[in-house]
């Protein structure tokens, strides 16, 4: 086995490396020097580009308030990703042509890579331009914003982010869908406009109906000034809505403000409930009734 000393040898006069057979001479290091020199800052350049633009986008989101045009709070966040998803993608494009030049400055690898990488992006395009074009039209028809609940076909969630080429939501289980722009060609928006809420009840048939109802009536008048921040058209009884094997059903209906739809209908369960309890009217519930011969 030969010694590492016999395989590697420094000469000092023409500052070259020997290695075995090969020889590393000064330019040469000199150039590989450079050449990671210019990448580690292209890579730096990349980053604060990305960063330092991101912070001008997010705060001129949070001033545009002030502005004499302006836009409301998901409008606004929208624009904002949009300009995110620009800016890196701008910057992603440059940088990595920038490091293929200087990686590959003047050999056939470079030309090599270049050539695949048209190809690549000829193939590429019809789908990007698509995408692009469609998520534009999205913006300008106003079709969904920033924080609305979406479906995208059998697709529902809360839209995160609408970028250059994607759409992001995300649903009530913690799963992000990213959905292409070209890909979205019917969306039901259920945040525009107030939303409707539905609660049943259902009152043993032994109650006063008209009792049971006057009770709710007056709740649903107390509950509708209670929440005067959510109740978008006051909560009202509509009446019998069924009779079932163990009960009548009456039914209570309204409207509130979108994303509100939830929380205000298991509110007014809990109060109905709470409601029934304290004016003596029961609930169904199973019985089991002993008949002696």
């Amino acid at each position: 086995m030969k010694s590492l000393n016999s395989l590697l040898s420094v000469n000092l006069d023409s500052g070259s490396i020997n290695l075995g057979n090969y020889s590393i001479e000064k330019q040469d290091i000199y150039n590989i020097g450079s050449t990671l020199i210019k990448v580690i800052l292209i890579l730096i350049a990349m980053y604060l580009v990305v960063k330092i633009g991101n912070g001008i986008i997010n705060r001129y989101i949070s001033k545009q308030k002030g502005f004499r045009f302006s836009l409301d709070d998901k409008k606004a966040k929208t624009v904002g990703a949009v300009l995110k998803s620009v800016l890196r993608y701008s910057v992603y494009f440059f940088g990595v042509f920038s490091l293929v030049e200087i990686v590959f400055p003047t050999t056939k690898i470079g030309l090599t890579f270049a050539g695949i990488g048209g190809v690549a992006v000829g193939f590429a395009s019809q789908s990007f331009i698509k995408d692009v074009i469609n998520g534009f039209f999205i913006l300008f028809e106003d079709q969904f914003t920033v924080g609305d609940y979406i479906h995208i076909d059998d697709k529902g969630g809360i839209v995160e982010s609408i970028e250059l080429r994607v759409t992001k939501l995300r649903d009530f289980n913690g799963d992000l869908h990213t959905i292409p722009n070209g890909l979205i060609t019917k969306v039901t928006n259920h945040s525009r406009g107030n939303i409707k809420i539905t609660v049943d009840v259902d009152i043993a048939y032994d109650e006063d109906v008209d009792k049971a109802i006057e009770v709710i009536s007056n709740l649903c008048k107390r509950f509708n000034e209670e929440n005067k921040e959510v109740v978008a058209e006051g909560t009202s009884v509509l009446g019998v809505h069924a009779f079932k094997e163990g009960g009548i059903t009456i039914r209570v209906a309204g409207k509130t403000k979108p994303m509100t739809q939830w929380d205000t209908e298991m509110k007014l369960r809990k109060e109905i409930r709470e409601t029934l309890k304290s004016a003596n009217i029961s609930i169904p519930y199973p019985k089991v009734r002993l008949v002696k011969e």
